[in-house]
């Protein structure tokens, strides 16, 4: 909300100033959207703010383009032919080849209607195939979003990480010891944009988009350079990478011609036939890095697409990963193992994430090494019954491990997950889908997934109640709490609670008899 009451202040100092809004909050609410804190439909963020005009996704042609037109004295009511820009209209007289999406009224009371309206604009999110798209408001006012900008090209990309950034924070934190935040990327590298991942509950389809722009070599290892120059600089590059580490080209040519394809993912089910699998840029660069001068490690920390990896016949990568790039711990991001719930989050079924485990401990193994994967999950996302929570905790008993911190899902805006959340429907299929709305429900659904922790040892007994599963109250291996005394208000084993219960207060949590995994901190 800050964006609109910002707006709303400075119209009333600075009446005759035109305003103009971006990032990523503006950007994922250019359009009607489902606000989950007030649990409603709200109007786009152009409406609510009282800006006059929008740029969407990160803006660094359309910022330009719109400051070269303030700068050749149009008014900014006029600048309404800048790719990745929302204006408002009062018709849509000059409009041609557009979508009129259903009107705010109608989508705001009607869930039907909403779904639809999402369909439409995630078709629309490619700046080679998007149409204008036209929302109706009342007053006879049309909220316009023009096509997205084209991607950056690799010169571009290289043109704007070459600017001179402070990479510090504002002296005005210099009281207060600066900013935290700034630790976990001060010495971080981005290497790339964009997404062709389409996970269900991730925005960046909206904002970045699917097609992967990526820097030049050069580029990186003139930054990397810097870094080593920073009198706080240890040796320690603590990541390369973007929204997905290991994509460092589009999904394939066409992409850069005809555009991302619409109704088709490029990895789920499974991936493309004409998906192109390398990893030998990412390789070199790693290797570049690695060379310099000063620079003692390089981690990768952002996600790495595990059935990417996967899907390249060479292991070449996999090799350089476990020997070179992985500080003790792994952190990807499965993040459930019910292949029913996987496919509403649009991630592959939970037996790929089995062959990569495979995979990364044989590869360990064979460089002698003892390092774990971190996975990352997601507990009562849309699709998720209390019977899937179930099968989690399952699969976590077998493979000896209690995640310190779990996802619980939330919605934000501009995803398939929250249009579900809101809907109760699958905008990709028109399909009714489960929603785990009920906070106590999410909470057992939360607390299945941390079972040892004694702290939900009602939730969890609750949860295995409510879906029949008493087999797993007991003493034995397979179970997964121990039945309570009622009367003396304790476990009757201590021996069974002490052991499954020592991981609650602990960083990491190893397991002697699978050896492959590690309790880690997500980021938030």
């Amino acid at each position: 909300y800050a964006t609109i009451v910002y707006c709303n202040l400075i119209k009333q100092t600075y009446k005759d100033v035109p305003i103009i809004i971006g990032g990523i909050e503006s950007s994922l609410r250019r359009l009607a959207h489902y606000d989950y804190w007030s649990d409603k439909v709200k109007h786009s963020i152009l409406i609510d703010s009282g800006a006059d005009l929008l740029l969407y996704g990160m803006g660094e042609k359309s910022v330009v383009e719109v400051a070269d037109a303030l700068d050749s004295g149009m008014d900014v009511s006029d600048i309404t032919y800048v790719k990745g820009t929302v204006y408002k209209a009062k018709d849509t007289d000059s409009l041609y080849d557009y979508i009129e999406l259903p009107d705010y009224d109608e989508v705001s009371s009607d869930k039907i209607s909403y779904a639809k309206s999402f369909k439409i604009q995630h078709e629309n999110t490619d700046a080679f195939t998007a149409k204008t798209l036209v929302e109706k408001y009342k007053n006879k006012c049309f909220v316009v979003q023009n096509p997205p900008a084209e991607p950056l090209t690799t010169m571009e990309m290289d043109d704007v990480y070459a600017l001179p950034y402070m990479r510090n924070y504002h002296p005005m934190y210099e009281k207060q010891g600066g900013i935290p935040a700034l630790s976990e990327i001060k010495f971080s590298i981005t290497s790339n944009r964009g997404c062709f991942g389409g996970c269900s509950f991730c925005a960046l389809t909206f904002h970045q988009g699917r097609i992967v722009q990526t820097r030049s070599h050069e580029s990186i290892i003139n930054e990397a350079v810097c870094m080593t120059k920073d009198k706080d600089f240890k040796g320690y590059i603590h990541d390369v990478g973007g929204p997905t580490a290991n994509f460092r080209h589009p999904a394939c040519q066409k992409q850069l011609t005809k555009g991302v394809c619409t109704g088709k993912q490029c990895l789920f089910p499974s991936p493309c036939k004409n998906l192109t699998v390398d990893h030998q840029d990412y390789i070199q660069l790693l290797r570049k890095l690695r060379a310099l001068p000063k620079v003692k490690k390089v981690f990768i920390r952002s996600g790495i697409r595990f059935d990417y990896v996967l899907a390249d016949k060479s292991d070449a990568f996999l090799k350089e990963l476990c020997q070179y790039h992985v500080s003790g711990q792994l952190k990807v991001a499965p993040e459930h193992v019910s292949d029913r719930v996987l496919k509403y989050m649009g991630k592959p079924e939970n037996a790929v994430y089995k062959r990569f485990t495979q995979r990364y401990k044989a590869m360990n193994e064979k460089l002698g090494l003892k390092q774990y994967l971190v996975p990352y999950l997601m507990s009562s996302h849309p699709g998720s019954q209390l019977t899937d929570a179930v099968e989690m905790a399952e699969h976590l008993r077998d493979l000896g491990y209690m995640p310190e911190q779990v996802q619980d899902f939330y919605p934000t805006p501009s995803t398939i997950s929250t249009c579900m959340y809101y809907t109760g429907i699958d905008p990709r299929t028109g399909e009714s889908v489960y929603i785990p709305k009920d906070p106590h429900e999410k909470a057992m659904q939360r607390a299945l997934i941390q079972y040892r922790d004694p702290k939900l040892y009602d939730l969890v007994k609750e949860a295995l109640i409510k879906c029949g599963r008493q087999d797993l109250i007991g003493f034995g291996k397979e179970c997964l709490i121990a039945p309570r005394n009622i009367k003396q208000g304790r476990n009757t084993n201590t021996q069974y609670a002490k052991k499954h219960n020592d991981s609650s207060n602990t960083r990491q949590h190893r397991s002697d008899s699978k050896g492959r995994y590690s309790a880690g901190k997500r980021r938030k």
